[in-house]
């Protein structure tokens, strides 16, 4: 018994050395998809500002909206296959598998490619009721979800997101 736990003590030792060893930037590259967060990120305003640009930063800390039919979204509009993840915190958020094209001006799914990273809350903001879609892990705000507008999709649900608070990683 003792030898068994002095291998699993061994073990998990050497891997923690082996991690911590690791250059950041190559834990950050080793695969093309962002390395994903282990639990909630919390930070400060002015870390936020730091590591966002300053439109990212309005919409995703602010809750804005960024102009419609921008040069992001006709960039998504050219992006193949792949994930989009939270560009504050790397949290996998939406697949290419569900986008589709609603014509409305921003990047448009009909599901969150991973529920676990996308929440919804109910806005009240702006004089009306909707429903906000924000990020689980880091609480971005990404944009709003409307259902029943008669889409042809497998939900019949639009989530209206705002493309500055995504990051792509096309598949291989």
């Amino acid at each position: 018994m003792k030898h068994k736990l002095l291998i699993t003590i061994s073990t998990l030792a050497l891997t923690v050395v082996a991690c911590q060893s690791k250059p950041k930037e190559l834990m950050e590259t080793a695969s093309d998809k962002p390395v994903p967060p282990v639990e909630k990120v919390e930070k400060s305003e002015a870390e936020w500002k730091a590591q966002l640009t300053p439109e990212q930063f309005r919409v995703a800390r602010k809750s804005g909206t960024e102009a419609a039919n921008g040069k992001v979204y006709k960039q998504f509009k050219e992006q193949g296959a792949g994930t989009y993840y939270c560009v504050g915190c790397n949290a996998e958020l939406f697949s290419s598998n569900e986008k589709f094209d609603s014509r409305c001006g921003w990047p448009s799914f009909y599901d969150p490619a991973n529920a676990k990273n996308v929440k919804a809350i109910t806005d009240y903001s702006g004089g009306m009721v909707r429903t906000e879609v924000k990020c689980a892990v880091c609480d971005a705000h990404l944009g709003h979800v409307f259902k029943g507008e008669g889409f042809n999709t497998p939900t019949d649900k639009r989530y209206c997101i705002n493309g500055v608070v995504l990051k792509f990683v096309a598949d291989k």
